[in-house]
């Protein structure tokens, strides 16, 4: 077993087919911080991934064949090594995502979590016993899909690739991993290297960054039978589509625009610093980030006035340098998006209470008040750190405003326990938190969004990843052959 992970340069300028090769073509990782080249990637074409398909497809079938004791210890090794080389794998995600110290360090402590608990598939029940008025035996049991596709965005790279490649690894899958190229190391070479130390079977486990093509690539391959992706609505739709024109299962976890409702009587500290994280953690670059903040109107302006004060001290810069709260956002293309919709909202009328400029790729946290429903800031998905707030008078008002948007992730309910419960049952939303704010993710529950926020919950605990990782298969046994009427 090898001391390091990453630093051997195996992987340089290569991808993972059935082991590491050159790459037709690279792609240089830069720190968004600060622009160091961080070193060469490589991309692979719709070409690698039909042969790369081809591969997985002939090795997936002697992988299922392994007992699932093997398949097991295969995952906790895999977990072990994401806690022994965490450091290592932290400080990539620092680097190349632009992310806080501890926001990396929890990447890790979830990676190896999604393993542990992804371990315990091989053993899960995948069946059930049938009644039935013939003279047979009668199952449904659950068999591997066969090939999955994975494409993981470059927020959480790790998280966002490991919770789907460990599942379907366990229950017998072989895997086609496309992260996204600005995070390729964190998000894709870190789970293949561990994968190989943790003894995974060649061919089982194939690493395809790139662009478009390579994405729809991985969708369409005819080997591919199930396709996991998570990244933005609009590409969500792409994949869905595609997936859909081959008959292909699409388990989509997309956008949000989620909702934290301060009701009377909350504690405003509390509330305030539920808030502020839920908006500026990661720079906003979540998809359960606090995008719309209703405040009841008798706690609206202390509210505001108590975000703006927290936004304004909080301290942004590189991560990799020095102790900041907020990084960078991760690109140019990003940040200005981010600042096109604050723009647009002050324009509109919208207020600044905090924030609203940058330095570089430096995105002030910022707060936004005075503003209507029909406001940019308000209906669209930020991706970034800014905190829109908007009061409220009544629960009936909180509960339409909430329900008014086109997504329905994650929605957090603040204050006395009794008024949140009555609110819950009328929310709309694939997760909902009552004294806990919207970015919330453990290996073994449920996750997922409704809506433009994707198709249900298909990541997290055996139910779910069992039903997301496999096919149905009816089977039926008798003890001899009947008499047929022909």
């Amino acid at each position: 077993m090898t001391e390091t992970l990453l630093a051997d340069g195996r992987w340089s300028s290569r991808i993972h087919t059935d082991g590491w090769r050159p790459a037709p073509a690279t792609r240089t990782v830069t720190a968004p911080a600060t622009g160091e080249a961080l070193g060469e990637v490589g991309l692979a074409t719709a070409a690698d991934v039909a042969e790369a398909a081809e591969r997985a497809d002939g090795a997936r079938r002697a992988w299922a064949a392994r007992t699932p004791a093997e398949r097991a210890a295969v995952l906790r090794r895999a977990g072990d090594l994401f806690e022994r080389h965490a450091e290592e794998i932290r400080d990539w995600i620092v680097r190349e995502a632009g992310s806080i110290p501890p926001k990396a360090a929890m990447e890790t402590t979830i990676a190896a979590a999604e393993c542990h608990e992804a371990a315990a598939l091989p053993t899960h029940p995948h069946g059930d016993v049938l009644t039935s008025n013939d003279d047979h035996w009668s199952f449904a049991r659950r068999r591997p899909a066969g090939v999955v596709s994975v494409i993981a965005p470059f927020n959480f790279p790790l998280i966002l690739a490991i919770r789907s490649v460990a599942p379907a690894l366990a229950l017998g899958n072989a895997v086609l991993l496309k992260p996204d190229p600005r995070t390729t190391v964190s998000g894709g070479v870190s789970i293949v290297r561990v994968f190989e130390e943790a003894g995974l079977p060649a061919g089982v486990l194939q690493l395809l960054p790139g662009g478009a093509d390579v994405g729809e690539a991985v969708v369409t391959a005819p080997a591919v039978r199930v396709v996991s992706f998570t990244g933005s609505t609009p590409a969500g739709r792409r994949v869905g589509e595609a997936a859909a024109r081959h008959l292909k299962r699409a388990h989509l976890e997309l956008g949000g625009n989620n909702a934290q409702v301060v009701l009377p009587g909350a504690d405003l500290a509390g509330a305030v610093s539920a808030g502020a994280t839920g908006s500026f953690l990661h720079q906003g670059q979540i998809c359960m980030s606090t995008g719309r903040h209703l405040v009841h109107e008798s706690l609206y302006e202390e509210y505001v006035a108590a975000l703006a004060e927290r936004a304004g001290r909080l301290p942004v810069g590189d991560p990799a340098a020095g102790s900041v709260a907020l990084g960078p956002i991760i690109d140019r293309g990003q940040l200005e998006r981010v600042h096109g919709i604050v723009t647009a909202t002050v324009e509109a009328g919208g207020r600044l209470a905090a924030g609203g400029t940058f330095e570089g790729l430096f995105y002030r946290p910022t707060v936004l008040c005075d503003l209507t429903p029909d406001m940019p800031a308000w209906r669209e998905e930020l991706f970034g750190p800014v905190a829109p707030v908007l009061p409220f008078a009544t629960p009936e008002e909180a509960v339409a405003l909430v329900n008014d948007s086109e997504y329905a992730l994650s929605v957090s309910l603040l204050g006395e326990v009794g008024e949140a419960m009555r609110i819950a049952d009328r929310i709309d939303t694939g997760k909902l938190h009552i004294n806990e704010h919207t970015v919330a993710d453990e290996a073994n529950a449920p996750f997922g969004g409704w809506r433009d926020s994707g198709t249900g919950s298909r990541f997290g605990g055996a139910q779910a990843n069992i039903e997301a990782f496999t096919e149905t298969q009816w089977l039926t046994v008798r003890p001899d052959i009947p008499d047929y009427p022909f």
